[in-house]
């Protein structure tokens, strides 16, 4: 079966995505895998299906490259772009994703300002931090993040006893000057280091606002740059969150499975 796609990225972040409004693809969690496997398949953090919806603009289907499913921040970002390219939308749209309606707005320059759903509970433990901006994410500040162990120490806390069965996605993040932090993940269902995590960055913005970080967060990732705006709430809760960065189709082509 010959299967056509675009290969978009997202700070580093990359997917393969599929105009899928036909409803004609369904993919095994093998199938995923090779397709996302940087050997043997397209390559990618993840794979995306852009489908139709009954009152949204679309419907997107992400799956991590372990077959696994959850919401991408960076990749429902890139899903925006490759929305408008197929003239689903022009500046604006609203689309469904893993948890839920999600609005978003295509900025000049290929930038893309998505919003984010409410972070309704936060839990301190220790000097660390959990929430949940879509997918679960444990934060933690270091000292000297860009030399910091992210795979070693970010799989041990991912598979730890505390976020279990599920387990979680690791944010180490360390404070800069000037309202900017730098943010490394080891993200679950890739099961490595990935160069971004739109979740991730937007969980760890909110997390800086704790050490006196005020909107909009300046966020640095081995990707690129993006920015995370938010309002907060009572008891530690944000709403009026969106995650914003660019989004870049690299190419595209036709695979065979």
């Amino acid at each position: 079966m010959k299967i056509p796609f675009q290969k978009y990225q997202a700070t580093g972040n990359d997917f393969v995505m599929i105009d899928n409004r036909s409803n004609q693809y369904a993919f095994s969690k093998p199938q995923i895998e090779k397709i996302c496997d940087r050997r043997f398949g397209v390559g990618a953090d993840g794979l995306m299906l852009i489908e139709k919806h009954p009152t949204l603009d679309f419907n997107l289907v992400y799956y991590n490259s372990d077959g696994s499913q959850s919401l991408c921040g960076n990749g429902s970002r890139a899903a925006v772009m490759m929305a408008a390219t197929l003239g689903l939308l022009k500046n604006k749209t609203a689309f469904n994703a893993y948890d839920g309606a999600h609005d978003a707005e295509l900025l000049p320059s290929g930038i893309v300002r998505l919003k984010m759903n409410p972070v309704e509970t936060v839990k301190k433990m220790g000097d660390q931090w959990f929430m949940n901006t879509g997918s679960p994410h444990f934060l933690q500040f270091v000292a000297d993040v860009k030399n910091y162990p992210v795979v070693t120490e970010g799989r041990k806390i991912r598979d730890s006893d505390s976020f279990k069965p599920g387990g979680t996605n690791v944010n180490f993040i360390e404070l800069l000057g000037n309202n900017t932090i730098f943010v490394r993940t080891y993200e679950r269902g890739v099961e490595d280091e990935t160069y971004s995590c739109g979740t991730g960055v937007t969980a760890a913005a909110l997390a800086a606002s704790f050490r006196g970080y005020a909107s909009p967060v300046k966020v640095l990732v081995k990707g690129g740059e993006l920015a995370v705006e938010f309002k907060t709430g009572q008891a530690g809760t944000f709403h009026e969150i969106f995650l914003i960065g660019p989004a870049k189709m690299v190419f595209e082509g036709t695979l065979e499975l």
